[in-house]
C-alpha cells in the first residue's frame, strides 16, 4: 500500500445504517460527502441507528 492510499484511507469513513445488528446499507466515502449520506439515511430511516465512522488505514471496504 503506497503513502497516498494511506493518507486517503485516513480521511474517509464509513456510513453505516443499522436494523438491529444487521448493518443494512453501507457506504464509504470523504468525510464531506459521508457526512451528507449519513443526514439523510438519518431522515430516511428516522427510527434506525445510523453511524459514522472513521475507516482506518488497515480496514477493508468489502
Amino acid at each position: 500500500m503506497s503513502i497516498a492510499e494511506v493518507t486517503s484511507r485516513q480521511h474517509r469513513r464509513r456510513v453505516r445504517v443499522w436494523f438491529g445488528e444487521h448493518v443494512i446499507a453501507q457506504y464509504v466515502a470523504e468525510a464531506p460527502l459521508a457526512a451528507r449520506y449519513e443526514q439523510a439515511m438519518r431522515r430516511r430511516f428516522a427510527g434506525l441507528k445510523v453511524t459514522n465512522d472513521l475507516l482506518g488505514p488497515l480496514e477493508s471496504t468489502d
